[in-house]
């Protein structure tokens, strides 16, 4: 049986190791997905990273949570809570984390991070939350002052996967 050369085996190596290396780094230097904000009552969202691309919308939700999913130095294309995907200019986002209940009824906010705890204040349908942190399964969220617990995944901005295909 002939065996191969060497240095066959060495670029047999090194395709493997650029095969296994991390994807490489985003233009910002934070990871994708992630979640930001919107920063103003008004954001265009077009359909690909440059003001020449087409409007297809106008956001007017400042605070609105989203989820950027792909970017380049000046753009960020995110996807928003009704599973819109649109390219938006970064000085139009907030690095501040908001979470939205996209559920029709409201949903509770418990005094503390557990099923039987009593709940604190409850969250409208289509209202916004800071997100102050997320630990052991739970999210603690504040509103106008008051805040409270809520189990992660509940509410929409607190998933790690994309949340747009």
């Amino acid at each position: 049986m002939r065996q191969a050369p060497l240095w066959a085996a060495a670029l047999t190596l090194l395709a493997g190791a650029a095969w296994a290396a991390p994807e490489r780094a985003t233009p910002s230097g934070l990871p994708v997905p992630r979640y930001v904000s919107l920063k103003f009552d008004k954001v265009n969202a077009r359909s690909g990273p440059g003001n020449d691309h087409r409007l297809m919308w106008v956001y007017s939700a400042k605070g609105l949570p989203v989820q950027v999913v792909a970017e380049t130095a000046e753009w960020r294309r995110v996807c928003d809570p009704q599973g819109g995907l649109a390219w938006v200019h970064k000085r139009t986002t907030d690095g501040r984390r908001m979470v939205m209940n996209t559920r029709p009824q409201p949903l509770v906010l418990r005094r503390k991070p557990k099923d039987q705890a009593s709940p604190e204040a409850y969250l409208n349908s289509r209202a916004l939350a800071a997100l102050v942190r997320c630990e052991k399964g739970w999210c603690r969220v504040k509103v106008d002052g008051t805040g409270g617990w809520v189990r992660e995944g509940e509410l929409w901005g607190t998933a790690e996967p994309p949340q747009c295909r």
